[in-house]
């Protein structure tokens, strides 16, 4: 029997202004994927760069088929950029990198070594990290700690940019705000397995940065939101319902006491503020769970209407439809 063909390969990368780095880039992704039995494909999405990227990019593509360009029409942003090159992508395999140089192409095979032991997501692990401690390293250490808390999917580095993707994975994930970086903990919420291994980082050679400190607090909005869309995106009644009740609970404790006061020992209750937070609670009580029954009328419209399960399904047996 013939051998099944090794995966096809898409590596995807958001470039923004980044004129210096992206011909080395490419000349290091080929050098690492030429001797590879992988069928590849190089696709790379200009954000909307200012300074010379554009043309650069286009060279290539016109040099090497394998290269797909995209240019998007202003600055995007990191997600939808990378959502673009999924977008584009065609390879059984996708491969999720930066462009700045920072990530090593040559570490492309311990990814695939790694996804073929059966995972459908590797993540890199930057273990030792040629950034700034204070301004990159620390933040980004507790940014891993509070995401790896709240998803329960251990990584020690969920901003390196340097993944490994099975495409069904792929197929349900929309990328906005900063949730790039919280794929890993979407497709093991999806029934996926994901892992990780160290790879090599390299101190960045050309032009600035893009990351700053106020990217900790977009990050913490989304980490909120992707918690949210993993406890309780099937069941938002729940979370709305839970404080509905506790603000109903309390509510009503204070009413009842202010009842007591007034009925049974005579005393004026009127100017009371206790009175207006009694009352206070009970309507945000109302509101909370009124809500949470619009957000899961919200949530069955969405998988109903568009015949999204709410399950993912990896392989069936039986039946004749043995297969993922």
């Amino acid at each position: 029997m013939d051998a099944t063909p090794p995966p096809k390969l898409s590596i995807v990368a958001p470039v923004y202004n980044e004129e210096e780095s992206v011909g080395l880039l490419y000349r290091k992704l080929v050098e690492a994927l030429d001797p590879l039995p992988n069928d590849y494909e190089i696709i790379l999405v200009n954000d909307g760069s200012r300074d010379g990227t554009a043309a650069v990019l286009d060279a290539l593509a016109s040099a090497d088929e394998h290269v797909v360009v995209g240019h998007l029409r202003r600055n995007f942003g990191q997600s939808a950029a990378m959502q673009a090159g999924f977008d584009l992508a065609t390879g059984d395999v996708v491969i999720a990198m930066d462009a700045d140089l920072q990530n090593d192409p040559a570490d492309i095979p311990l990814l695939l070594a790694k996804l073929d032991e059966g995972f459908d997501v590797v993540s890199g692990w930057r273990k030792d990290r040629k950034d700034k401690w204070l301004t990159r390293v620390l933040p980004s250490n507790v940014a891993n700690w509070l995401i790896s808390t709240m998803t329960g999917v251990r990584l020690h580095d969920y901003g390196c940019s340097l993944k490994a993707y099975r495409r069904e994975v792929l197929a349900d994930v929309t990328l906005y705000g900063e949730l790039h970086r919280f794929i890993p903990a979407l497709a093991y919420w999806a029934g996926g397995t994901v892992a990780e291994v160290p790879v090599t980082h390299h101190s960045r050679q050309f032009g600035q940065s893009k990351y700053g400190l106020s990217r900790i607090f977009r990050v913490v909005l989304d980490l909120i939101a992707v918690k949210f869309l993993l406890s309780y995106s099937t069941k938002p009644i729940r979370i709305f319902g839970q404080w509905g009740c506790l603000a109903g609970a309390l509510g009503s404790a204070v009413l009842a006491y202010l009842a007591y006061v007034k009925l049974i020992l005579g005393a004026d209750i009127g100017h009371r503020p206790l009175l207006l937070l009694g009352i206070l609670l009970v309507f945000m009580a109302g509101q909370f769970i009124t809500l949470g029954l619009v957000a899961e009328l919200q949530a069955r419209i969405y998988y109903e209407a568009r015949g999204r399960p709410v399950y993912a399904l990896r392989r069936v047996v039986g039946r004749g439809a043995d297969g993922p």
